[in-house]
């Protein structure tokens, strides 16, 4: 295989790894929300929300993930000496990492939800759900920009885009509950 084709696959299980990881979280918003049902309703949405659950994460989401490591650290293996020595590389590592963290902390609120606990409210995972959205801004950014980047205006609209994002999702919640 070519570098390129290798490259290829990272991004086409980069991009599936974090479709399951943006919908996953959608599902624990909703399955949280159903534990506020009626019981009847509860017991079916419950039931249901568990079952899509499982397939995203065990069929799309994880999978994913693994393939998306392993071509990873395939296209490392195959210029070493390059990647290891680009300080761009090492921090999109470092922030790949907190994704991985990312993703298991996902599994143990799926597993947690399985269990009938939900930990976290709705508004919590919406927040949540944002992570995953500033991780993939920043890792883009870093691949694409490398060296070039300013760090100090990247720090800047890292935090800028993170308040925002809060700000928007505290906004929904009033404009939520207002609609009630």
């Amino acid at each position: 295989m070519t570098f390129d084709v290798i490259k290829s696959l990272h991004i086409i299980f980069v991009v599936s790894w974090f479709a399951g990881l943006f919908y996953i979280v959608r599902l624990f918003i909703y399955h949280t929300e159903a534990f506020s049902k009626e019981e009847l309703e509860q017991s079916i949405l419950v039931k249901q929300f568990t079952i899509m659950e499982k397939k995203l994460w065990w069929i799309i989401t994880t999978p994913a993930m693994v393939l998306t490591v392993i071509f990873g650290v395939w296209m490392l293996c195959l210029n070493a000496a390059y990647y290891f020595s680009s300080p761009w590389m090492l921090l999109k590592l470092g922030f790949v990492i907190l994704l991985l963290i990312y993703h298991f902390i996902c599994q143990k609120i799926m597993f947690d939800l399985f269990k009938g606990k939900h930990v976290w409210s709705s508004t919590g995972l919406r927040i949540w759900n944002e992570v995953a959205t500033l991780l993939l801004v920043i890792i883009v950014f870093l691949v694409v920009l490398k060296n070039s980047m300013n760090w100090i205006y990247g720090t800047i609209g890292f935090f800028g885009v993170a308040v925002s994002l809060t700000l928007a999702i505290k906004l929904y919640k009033v404009l939520r509950e207002k609609s009630k």
